[in-house]
């Protein structure tokens, strides 16, 4: 079946588009990376339509913030009907309903039993920043064990932990101090110049045997930093024993898991949070992105106990905004009524399975990864040297935008998937033919 969908009716960027981007570079901080001049008028379900009128297939989710897409009418509901009530009174000095629902429903989804206890914040760098004061709080101790590739946010904190490219923390020193970083488990890419399985997860070892037993000594380590699967340093998913592995070298020193699942997380892999695929339960939970739909949110959950600070010692004024939290509330019950999850297991693995078939046409696809609808198609100038095909990259996510497919990349030079969880296969199919011909025609060029 032909999709109706992608619609171009000028080549991106039009002349709307490109007025607006001249207004926006005399006003707005150009410390923004804008990826393309991609000006969006309005959004529904997995349809974007810029002010020229063209409409593409949103392979972005809005930087993975909209897993049930624009304007879902449940989650817009529950914000007019919110709107009417009130607006904002301040969960850190008062106490509203909106709040705690939204705060039961992820105690009870987030992995783990026994009681837990939420902060809210309004992003994903404050979850982080909540997560790792409360880790400090809890087991009075001053170091961080965070890995390289990682991405946790641009404050003081969140830069601190982020190791993903060098304009991220160029001209920032001094950060937080006391974080160490350590190798991730990329398997393409292993910076021990070694080979899965037969490394035996040394990558694991070496933090024990090179790290905790030479210069960070592990009973001032208060937790280990992580992405269950790494966003913007690549769309990375570590092998199938790696977090096991982690788990068990953090509880032999009595180190907390905290686990960032901003991008990963509220079911975009085909689990409510992606750690889940690895069996294992992280002592912190950190959320935000597609937590409410659009809407600024961030959340720490942890369990009870470590969640044990004294009062003042964290707020937020506008966290756990009860607007906010209604959106949430509307979208964890959209995600769980409407089946969205197993949606992206289904969807994700048809994706998988059309980008494995172009890697094996293509010498420039190096890899391709990952779980649900969270895939990262890796360009590379050969398979042999796997140098990064940082260029080509680029040319494939520019022509895919002008042929009607919103997408981008990460990492050196990685193609990140991550449409909404509604997708249909026609809209799949509709943008993968695109995005397959445009790599085609890439690896041709020189």
């Amino acid at each position: 079946m032909m999709s109706d969908y992608p619609k171009i009716v000028i080549t991106p960027p039009g002349p709307k588009a490109k007025e607006l981007a001249k207004r926006d570079e005399r006003v707005i901080s150009q410390s923004f990376v804008r990826f393309y001049p991609l000006a969006i008028q309005s959004g529904k379900g997995c349809i974007i339509r810029d002010v020229d009128g063209n409409e593409y297939i949103d392979f972005n989710s809005g930087l993975v913030c909209l897993n049930v897409g624009h304007s879902h009418p449940k989650v817009v509901a529950a914000i007019r009907s919110q709107l009417d009530r009130f607006l904002h009174y301040s969960v850190t000095d008062f106490l509203y309903r909106e709040v705690v629902d939204v705060a039961e429903k992820l105690v009870r989804i987030t992995p783990g039993k026994g009681a837990k206890k939420v902060f809210f914040g309004n992003s994903g760098a404050e979850a982080v920043e909540a997560g790792a004061k409360m880790a400090r709080w809890h087991t009075r101790k001053p170091r961080y064990i965070a890995f390289v590739g990682a991405f946790h946010g641009r404050t003081f904190g969140g830069m601190s932990f982020t190791a993903s490219k060098p304009v991220q923390r160029r001209h920032f020193f001094p950060l937080v101090s006391g974080v160490t970083h350590v190798p991730y488990g990329y398997c393409y890419r292993c910076p021990f110049k070694l080979s899965f399985p037969d490394c035996n997860y040394w990558c694991v070892d070496f933090i024990d045997e090179h790290v905790l037993k030479k210069y960070a000594p592990p009973e001032e380590v208060a937790a280990f930093v992580f992405e269950p699967i790494q966003g913007e340093g690549g769309y990375v998913a570590p092998p199938p024993e790696y977090f096991k592995k982690l788990k068990k070298l953090a509880d032999k020193y009595g180190i907390l898991m905290m686990d960032d699942e901003v991008q990963a997380g509220m079911g975009r892999t085909g689990k409510w949070f992606a750690i889940e695929h690895w069996g294992v339960e992280p002592d912190i939970v950190c959320i935000a992105k597609s937590i409410a739909g659009g809407m600024p949110l961030g959340a720490a959950v942890a369990r009870a106990s470590i969640m044990d600070w004294e009062g003042g010692s964290h707020a937020s004024t506008f966290g756990g905004n009860p607007v906010s939290c209604a959106a949430a509330s509307a979208v964890i019950d959209t995600i769980e009524g409407n089946r969205l999850m197993e949606n992206a297991a289904k969807q994700g693995s048809h994706i998988m399975r059309r980008l494995g078939e172009l890697k094996e046409e293509c010498e420039i696809v190096g890899d391709v990864r990952g779980k649900g609808l969270m895939i990262g198609m890796e360009l590379v100038e050969d398979k042999v040297s796997k140098k990064p095909a940082a260029k080509k990259a680029g040319e494939i996510m520019k022509r895919s935008w002008q042929r009607g497919v919103a997408v981008i990349t990460c990492g050196k030079s990685t193609i990140r998937i991550a449409p909404p969880l509604i997708i249909t296969r026609e809209l799949v199919d509709a943008a993968l033919e695109i995005i397959e011909d445009v790599t085609r025609q890439a690896e041709k060029q020189a």
